[in-house]
C-alpha cells in the first residue's frame, strides 16, 4: 500500500522513493532511482529519470521531462512543457552519459511554460523564469529573467509580485501582498 496517489496509467519503477500525499497523474513514468518529496504534484505525461531529486511541495505541470542530474529543491514550479537538458553538446551517435551536467533549481523558483534550461545552470531561490525563456547561465535569487537568451529584467518577491527596484545598486521595497521587505545591495536581493 502506498501513501501517495498514482493514476492507473502511470508507471513507477521499483526503487523510486515517493513522499506522502504526492499525486502522480496520467501517463507519467518515474524511474527506479528517483527521489520525490512529500505533497508533490506530477502532471500528465511527465518523465522523471533515475538520478533526479524533487523536493517537497513541487508542482510539475504536464509534458515535462526531468532528466538525470536535475535537482529541484522544495516548492519549485515547473510550467507546462518546459524543458531540462543534461548534455551540453548531444550527438545521437556518441554516448555522453559520463558528461551529464548538474542543474539545480533552488527553493521556491518558478519556471514558466515552454522555457528551456541548458544543463549546468543554477536557478536561485524564488527566481522567476518567464514563459519561453532560454536560460544558459545562472540566475540570481529573486531575479526575473525573460527572453532568448534569458536576461534579467527585474526582481520578484516570494509571493510572486514584481518588485519596483533597479537591477543593480542599493535600495529596498515592501511587497504589497505579503508585507515582507526586500533589500537590494550590490546587485543581490535579500529578504528581511
Amino acid at each position: 500500500m502506498t501513501d501517495y496517489f498514482k493514476h492507473e496509467s502511470a508507471i513507477v519503477d521499483d526503487g523510486a522513493m515517493i513522499g506522502k500525499e504526492s499525486r502522480i497523474w496520467h501517463f507519467v513514468h518515474i524511474c527506479g532511482g528517483a527521489k520525490i518529496g512529500e505533497r508533490v504534484s506530477i502532471g500528465q505525461n511527465v518523465f522523471v529519470g533515475n538520478k533526479v531529486t524533487i523536493g517537497d511541495r513541487c508542482k510539475i505541470q504536464n509534458n515535462v521531462s526531468i532528466y538525470d542530474n536535475v535537482h529541484l529543491e522544495s516548492e519549485v514550479f515547473c510550467g507546462p512543457s518546459m524543458v531540462f537538458t543534461n548534455v551540453y553538446n548531444p550527438r545521437s551517435g556518441i554516448e555522453r552519459k559520463s558528461e551529464y551536467r548538474d542543474t539545480l533549481v533552488k527553493k521556491g523558483a518558478s519556471l514558466g511554460a515552454n522555457c528551456t534550461l541548458i544543463c549546468g545552470v543554477t536557478i536561485g531561490e524564488h527566481a522567476f523564469v518567464g514563459a519561453g525563456a532560454l536560460v544558459n547561465k545562472d540566475v540570481k535569487p529573486y531575479a526575473l529573467v525573460v527572453g532568448v537568451p534569458a536576461l534579467q529584467v527585474g526582481w520578484m518577491s516570494e509571493y510572486g509580485e514584481q518588485l519596483d527596484l533597479p537591477l543593480s545598486g542599493d535600495g529596498s521595497v515592501k511587497c504589497t501582498n505579503s508585507g515582507d521587505t526586500y533589500y537590494l545591495k550590490s546587485g543581490y536581493l535579500t529578504k528581511s
